[in-house]
């Protein structure tokens, strides 16, 4: 279980973009990703935490560029005051988006990190929100990656699990790894009342 210390009050949703998740290009357990985060993402609705779906713009010619089938969101987006859709162009979620600003906003200071591709978008994530003095929780089962090829002379293949598990251990001691997602639980965050009273939008 997760301490109980400051609740999560914000989900972020990384690059679950169909590219990375449908047909051959998925990662390995994707089906299994998405009933995890689709979950994560009902329970952070019902409790009131903010929602910040990321989605990443590939460039020319990838299969997440802009406008393209493998760019959507698999998930869908309620927009609204506490569910809202970012764009990036870099591994970084808090890079050249307003991210940073909505977190501070609404108050935030505990955030759960879910989504693709471990070693990549989501530990450039987690990483930045430590650096920050966020509380980060990342679910060992609600982020994937892909196999890493073997390279001749280097090494062998290395399977995607594994890779997702040297991502978690890279970001260090400071960093929650719950085995289930099923153990995070959610809050609103403090700002959350403060917009609802005043009526913004």
């Amino acid at each position: 279980m997760i301490p109980d210390t400051i609740p999560v009050e914000a989900l972020l949703v990384v690059d679950i973009q169909s590219s990375s998740v449908m047909g051959n290009g998925a990662v390995p357990g994707a089906a299994r990703l998405l009933e995890t985060t689709a979950d994560l993402i009902a329970r952070a609705r019902k409790d009131g935490s903010l929602v910040v779906h990321i989605q990443n713009d590939g460039r020319p010619g990838a299969a997440d560029e802009p406008h393209t089938p493998g760019w959507e969101l698999h998930h869908p987006v309620e927009e609204g005051p506490a569910e809202v859709a970012i764009r990036k162009r870099v591994d970084d979620s808090f890079d050249g988006t307003p991210l940073g600003s909505l977190l501070t906003g609404a108050g935030v200071r505990a955030v759960a990190v879910c989504g693709l591709m471990s070693e990549m978008c989501v530990q450039a994530t987690a990483r930045t929100a430590l650096a920050r003095g966020y509380r980060v929780v990342l679910p060992h089962d609600a982020h994937a990656t892909q196999d890493i090829p073997a390279a001749p002379g280097l090494s062998d293949r290395v399977p995607a699990a594994t890779v997702s598990r040297v991502a978690e251990w890279a970001l260090g001691s400071d960093l929650e790894v719950p085995a289930r997602a099923a153990d995070v639980s959610f809050a609103a965050p403090p700002g959350s009342a403060t917009r609802r009273e005043s009526g913004s939008r």
